[in-house]
């Protein structure tokens, strides 16, 4: 502040001699009056010249270099001109952290709207765009309610009582299920947060599913054992030996049945749990599908005729034990569901550097509708037959998921009447020369 008025008084100092010479130089006195008015009068013209250009920046666009001077004025300009970097420099920091806030508010992964005490959408980000088929653009401004229609959504906000979330099952888009829950904050201002727990009901109905469909398979021949073993316990001489004997004979091929599914229980939740010992190594294709072969024969009892075709001696990189049980049940299933007769086709081939492992019958055939579900556990299209045939519903998820550990995919053609084509497909670099 010192040295802006030492500038001043230097200055003043400077207009006052140069006011002042003149007049002491000049002998007619009139003379000497107008150049002193003139002097002044060009002294006051240069101050407000400066004075409109400071009014014109002042009036100009934010972003407007200051105008530049000399004296006085340029200790104004250059006040100014440090007071406007600080300014640009505080806005800078500031638009740099609320970019910084809105990237960490588009990246999360549940959905935000911030909303007023009128319900006036005031942000949205993308995640709750494409929950609740909003757009950002478009209906900032509006009232949630107007864009949100569902009852219990309404419900929810009327009542006000935020402690705890909403389940809030879309009906815009098929399939999904937001958990929603309103956060005031601020003054009168609210976030509503969404997120997306389609996948967690999904997963909750299957084990719901799941729960429901293994007490049924096991309730069968736990019925079977309980009543034979009960009959046979309250009054065993009362039977003859033949009787004893199939009495003994049920019980036993129901505790099988039990002990199969069991067992598939066990590999299924090792291979979807990845707990399983997986051990990668050369299977040979020829020496693995003999032995597929010949249980497949074992289990048929010369019911039905089964061929073996080996077009390719390239191995498979995988684990022995895991490709054994998968083709196995795709042997065993064509087995199981083709007529006595009928004809079963073991092959293995490479095609275009894939290997192809497939079992072509000509069984009952599946319908278009069931084949997309087929890999699912206890699907089954027939289930009187599966009954009969002791199948657990179990063998094409094991399939499923250890084609998936092998980075294989399972193909499937079929024709009600005309038999099914189960192709195990692996990628090349699976296949070993």
């Amino acid at each position: 502040m010192k040295a802006v008025w030492s500038r001043a008084f230097s200055y003043a100092l400077g207009i006052a001699l140069f006011v002042y010479l003149p007049v002491r130089f000049v002998v007619d006195a009139h003379a000497a009056l107008w150049t002193v008015f003139v002097l002044v009068l060009g002294f006051l013209a240069w101050h407000l010249h400066q004075l409109a250009r400071l009014i014109r920046w002042l009036r100009g666009p934010l972003d407007a270099p200051l105008p530049e001077s000399r004296g006085l004025w340029d200790v104004v300009f250059a006040g100014l001109h440090r007071r406007v970097r600080i300014r640009i420099g505080q806005q800078q920091v500031l638009t740099e952290t609320l970019e910084s806030f809105n990237r960490a508010a588009q990246a999360l992964p549940d959905g935000i709207i911030a909303f007023n005490k009128h319900r006036q959408i005031i942000w949205i980000n993308t995640r709750a765009e494409g929950h609740f088929q909003l757009s950002a653009a478009t209906d900032s401004g509006q009232a949630l309610t107007n864009l949100i229609r569902h009852p219990e959504f309404v419900a929810y906000l009327e009542a006000g009582r935020y402690e705890e979330p909403l389940i809030y099952r879309s009906d815009r888009r098929e399939g999904q299920t937001l958990l929603i829950q309103v956060i005031p904050y601020g003054n009168e201002q609210n976030l509503l947060l969404s997120r997306d727990i389609s996948q967690l009901e999904r997963l909750e109905t299957m084990r719901r599913d799941f729960i429901a469909n293994v007490s049924h398979e096991l309730k069968t021949p736990l019925t079977v054992v309980a009543g034979f073993t009960e009959m046979l316990a309250d009054d065993f001489a009362a039977y003859d030996p033949g009787e004893i004997k199939h009495y003994l004979s049920l019980i036993c091929d129901q505790s099988a049945r039990m002990q199969r599914l069991i067992d598939d229980l066990l590999t299924l939740s090792a291979l979807e749990t990845g707990t399983g010992a997986h051990t990668e190594e050369r299977v040979e294709p020829e020496k693995l599908l003999r032995t597929i072969h010949a249980e497949a024969e074992a289990l048929s009892g010369g019911r039905h005729v089964i061929t073996l075709t080996i077009e390719s001696p390239a191995c498979l990189s995988g684990c022995s034990n895991e490709l054994r049980s998968a083709f196995g049940n795709l042997a065993s299933n064509a087995v199981s569901y083709t007529p006595e007769g009928g004809r079963i086709e073991l092959s293995w081939r490479v095609r275009d550097g894939f290997g192809e492992f497939s079992v072509r019958d000509s069984g009952i055939g599946i319908a278009a509708q069931h084949l997309p579900r087929l890999t699912e556990r206890f699907y089954r299209v027939d289930r009187s037959r599966s009954r009969e045939t002791g199948g657990t519903g179990l063998g094409l998820a094991i399939v499923k998921h250890v084609l998936t550990r092998h980075q294989a995919t399972l193909e499937i053609q079929s024709q009600p009447g005309k038999g099914s084509t189960f192709t195990a497909r692996f990628p090349p670099q699976r296949i070993l020369g």
